[in-house]
């Protein structure tokens, strides 16, 4: 299987992209030429994590009978300071909200989800540290940050 998009210029700094049929538009802001119709690029990296494994985790949890009230996913991305303007360090945070007796469910999915299934981070920690922490009702329970020495905030 192949994926594929098509971006197409519609002049100064802005592309349309076709992904699935649905366009995104991506543009710079005006200080750099865009008319600031839409996201820069580099984000798209974020959203395409969050939607993994966001989307891993709401199937774990529906297969197991385990469903959380809420789901809010924030993702980070540490930027380099020197051009190429890259990602040097991804942290996601988790926050949940349910049923305590479903804590540790969420807790598996998230872990199952950064271990085993979601292609995009597995895809990224071969390329530069991604570290996550988990919060359900307010109260963490997760984190790796630490582990993995991340300065991250």
């Amino acid at each position: 299987m192949i994926h594929e998009i098509e971006a197409q210029w519609m002049g100064k700094m802005q592309f349309n992209a076709l992904v699935n049929g649905h366009t995104i538009i991506m543009d710079g802001p005006e200080k750099v030429g865009g008319e600031d119709n839409g996201p820069i690029p580099k984000p798209f990296v974020l959203t395409a994590l969050a939607g993994c494994t966001g989307m891993d985790i709401a199937a774990i949890l529906r297969k197991a009978d385990k469903q959380a009230d809420d789901l809010n996913i924030k993702v980070l991305g540490e930027i380099s300071k020197k051009p190429p303007i890259e990602y040097i360090a991804i942290h996601i945070i988790y926050d949940f909200k349910g049923s305590e007796e479903n804590k540790e469910a969420a807790l598996k999915a998230v872990t199952d989800s950064q271990e085993k299934y979601c292609g995009v981070s597995s895809m990224l920690k071969k390329a530069l540290p991604v570290t996550w922490e988990v919060n359900y009702n307010s109260a963490l329970i997760f984190t790796n940050k630490q582990a993995v020495g991340q300065v991250l905030n």
